[in-house]
This record gives C-alpha cells, sequence and structure tokens, in this order.
C-alpha cells in the first residue's frame, strides 16, 4: 500500500457504495478510486498518474462514471453520516466560498421585506449617481495637448 492509499478500514466504509459493473465487480476497483484520490490530492494531469495505478485512461474513465452518476457526492452524505454516528463529525469546519457562487438575489430565491428591497435599490441608485458625477467632473475639464514643434520642444496647442 503506497503512502496516500486507502487503509482496510477506509475501503470497508467506501467499497459497498461504488457501483459494480453489469457484468459483476469490477477487480481493481480499490486502485482505481486511490488513482482518483492520488490524482486530486496532487493535482497533477491524469497522464502523470503513476503506473502502479494502471493505464491512466481506465482511472480517468472509472472517474468519469463516477461523478456523472453521483457516486462521490453519496460517498460525502454517507462518510458525514457514519462520522457524525461516531461523534467525529465537527461540521463547525465547513466552508463555503462566497466567491465562486454569486448570482443576483432574483436568480437566487432570495425574499427581501418590500421596504428592505426599497432601500437596498435606492442605494445602488444613489451609488450609480455618485459614480455618474465624479466621472463628469473628470470629463468636463478641457485636456491639453502637446505639439511637437520639430525642433525637439513642444508648445501647447489649447483644448484636445
Amino acid at each position: 500500500m503506497a503512502r496516500g492509499d486507502l487503509t482496510d478500514e477506509q475501503w470497508a466504509l467506501i467499497e459497498p457504495h461504488l457501483p459494480i459493473a453489469a457484468v459483476g465487480p469490477i477487480p481493481d476497483l480499490r486502485k482505481h478510486f486511490n488513482a482518483v484520490m492520488w490524482r486530486f490530492r496532487t493535482g497533477s494531469p491524469w497522464r502523470d498518474l503513476p503506473t502502479e495505478f494502471g493505464p491512466w485512461q481506465s482511472a480517468y474513465d472509472r472517474f468519469r462514471i463516477w461523478a456523472t452518476r453521483g457516486v462521490f457526492q453519496d460517498l460525502m452524505h454517507t462518510v458525514i453520516a457514519e462520522a457524525a454516528a461516531r461523534g467525529q463529525a465537527d461540521l463547525g469546519l465547513v466552508s463555503v466560498d462566497s466567491a465562486t457562487a454569486r448570482a443576483h438575489h432574483h436568480a437566487a430565491g432570495m425574499a427581501l421585506d418590500p421596504e428592505q428591497l426599497a432601500a437596498l435599490e435606492m442605494a445602488v441608485e444613489a451609488e450609480k449617481g455618485a459614480r455618474t458625477r465624479s466621472k463628469e467632473r473628470r470629463t468636463d475639464r478641457p485636456r491639453t495637448r502637446r505639439a511637437s514643434s520639430g525642433d525637439g520642444s513642444t508648445d501647447d496647442t489649447g483644448p484636445a
């Protein structure tokens, strides 16, 4: 067993939740699962999979099948439930990065009090107005252009 591979106890928890092929169990199922874990632990391309895991195409194909069938989602729920049953789940460590999943409040199903929504819309309009006013101040000033007289000196030619 290589460093990072599943222990027998971990495998006993995971194996029942992996699908079997139409013709029966896949002989290298544990090896494929370890290959998928290695790939995501290291962040390397599939083609750099060590030869001890077999052909990278086989591991990738197995991963793709599991991903489309929702096997990893099911495994996550199972492992969390098992940890909670053992009293080992610390859901205080769960984190969601809001910077990667932003949506307009209409798209996200956000429900607001009508008064609060009106106040937010007024604040947005005020912000837009403040930005427009600051841009107008910058663009109202005449700009001057410097032109070269050919002898290396420059002289102002007035507004551009």
